[in-house]
């Protein structure tokens, strides 16, 4: 069975791997950022329960009910999309986690001493693309716990199709190259929910539900434009939790739009 969903409305076609954005296509113009090219080996991922590097804590996050062990950007990427409804314009996936199950990291040990990864409250992920309106929505649902605390993070790469790309807050342009000079911490766009990567065929990302930006890439034929709801190298590794929303009683849901211009 094929693990490739397919989404298309008119000129707009969508690619879905294992419920992975790797292909958003207008009129064969692809704007996202393809594996097997220099820069990353993904194309888009979430980070969830949290965001940033654990290294220098001994990869643990405080929470409520004591230290959780997770690796960078949380363990919901270890996990594997289960699909669970599409129509030829939108596709949902779904992962659920049982309290305390452990997660094998697929860091270990190359890049990471954390074998095993594990999280104190039960979760549901839900992840829904859809093209509606001549854009791509990425909505996400996270249902579990009231009380669990959660960052989350989306990280989508973009192609880029000339050395002349901009990413534009509205209030400044950014070039690719000073986003390189930033290096692994990338590069904080705060208290901001829309921007555009201004390109061959410029791009519009708005966000509902985060709070800022970070931007990063090493090469300057991707870059990744990503919504999070907490900035990590804002605090020293030990003190993660201070970033940390708290999830209440009702499913809390966070909306990327990807907009063709």
């Amino acid at each position: 069975m094929s693990n490739i969903t397919t989404l298309k409305v008119g000129d707009h076609q969508v690619k879905i791997e294992a419920g992975e954005l790797v292909g958003y296509q207008v009129s064969g113009h692809e704007f996202m950022h393809q594996k097997g090219n220099p820069g990353w080996r993904s194309v888009d991922t979430e980070m969830f329960p949290l965001i940033g590097p654990t290294n220098e804590a001994d990869f643990k996050v405080n929470t409520p009910k004591g230290f959780a062990t997770q690796d960078q950007h949380g363990l919901l990427r270890e996990m594997e999309y289960v699909l669970t409804d599409s129509t030829d314009s939108k596709a949902v996936f779904s992962k659920k986690y049982s309290t305390n199950t452990e997660i094998l990291n697929s860091k270990y040990p190359a890049k990471s001493t954390a074998e095993k990864l594990s999280w104190p409250y039960d979760f549901e992920f839900v992840k829904t693309l859809e093209l509606v309106n001549n854009t791509l929505e990425v909505t996400f649902s996270i249902s579990g716990e009231e009380g669990m605390p959660f960052m989350l993070g989306y990280h989508p790469a973009f192609m880029l199709h000339s050395e002349n790309a901009v990413i534009s807050t509205g209030n400044q342009d950014i070039t690719i190259p000073e986003v390189m000079a930033v290096g692994s911490r990338a590069l904080q766009v705060p208290k901001t929910d829309t921007i555009i990567l201004k390109d061959e065929k410029s791009i519009q990302i708005t966000s509902e539900g985060f709070s800022h930006f970070m931007l990063w890439t090493e090469v300057p034929n991707m870059v990744c434009i990503e919504p999070i709801t907490f900035y990590p190298y804002a605090v020293a590794q030990q003190n993660l939790a201070e970033g940390f929303m708290v999830l209440k009683d009702e499913p809390a849901i966070f909306k990327v739009s990807l907009k063709p211009l």
